[in-house]
């Protein structure tokens, strides 16, 4: 009887075996994308803007609760200091010190460039989610670096107000590291390439800290954003992520 048990749970424990060796596409992409943002983070991070003959260093503090609500301030240069960016939901706000003044962004500047940089402000601000606002499928493995990654494409839900009309996303095999990232447009040209490195422990996990943006029409310049120091898991109400508070953190 003993070893009729044991054969039971053993049978029993067979798909839930299966499951965790081979993910679905979706499960990948939700499990790359918690260790990347958690429930809620919070960082400090160093954006450097590349060009053939010119460079410039942005600085800022970020905090994030989901993929509704984020808050990002500038801290430097000076002349940038205080400029802040918020999204609640589906709205943008940025606001400005030098003019005392907040100004709501509409949808159709989700795809401008974010302070000049390689970076879109949908990037920054997340305003679409690649777990809820993509179909998710899985495509041939491959190797990126010195790690066997997935494969995954993600196809816009037809619903969803995304700004790409493809992505290419490659996660590590063994760590669910997101690697590398294609993105390209409603007419399947590629616009920009994202790579992801320098792996290190950052709060209560390990992930790449050093990410790299490529335009594909502008291969000679590049956006680079380093993460100085993240938390995860924060506790961040709904009410932190408030006009009155984008005026006033620092």
């Amino acid at each position: 009887m003993k070893m009729r048990t044991l054969l039971l749970i053993n049978l029993m424990a067979l798909p839930l075996l299966s499951l965790a060796q081979n993910p679905t596409a979706l499960e990948i992409i939700d499990r790359a994308n918690d260790l990347m943002q958690g429930e809620s983070n919070r960082g400090i991070m160093t954006m450097q803007i590349i060009r053939p003959k010119w460079s410039r260093e942005i600085s800022m503090k970020s905090w994030a609760r989901g993929t509704e609500y984020s808050l990002v301030m500038i801290t430097a240069p000076a002349r940038d200091k205080g400029t802040g960016f918020l999204k609640r939901d589906k709205e943008l706000w940025n606001w400005q010190p030098t003019i005392d003044r907040v100004i709501k962004l509409p949808p159709s500047m989700m795809m401008q460039s974010w302070m000049g940089s390689d970076f879109t402000n949908d990037d920054l601000v997340k305003e679409s989610s690649i777990v809820e606002d993509y179909e998710h499928a899985l495509e041939k493995d491959t190797v990126i670096g010195a790690y066997e990654a997935w494969k995954v494409i993600l196809i816009p839900k037809e619903e969803a107000a995304v700004v790409w009309g493809r992505i290419e996303a490659y996660i590590s095999k063994n760590d669910y590291y997101q690697l590398l990232f294609k993105y390209y447009d409603e007419d399947e040209f590629l616009v920009n390439t994202m790579v992801l490195s320098e792996i290190k422990n950052m709060g209560d996990r390990t992930i790449p800290t050093r990410l790299e943006m490529i335009p594909a029409d502008n291969p000679d310049q590049k956006t680079v954003v380093i993460y100085e120091e993240m938390e995860f898991n924060v506790a961040l109400k709904k009410d932190f992520f408030s006009i009155q508070n984008l005026k006033q953190i620092r």
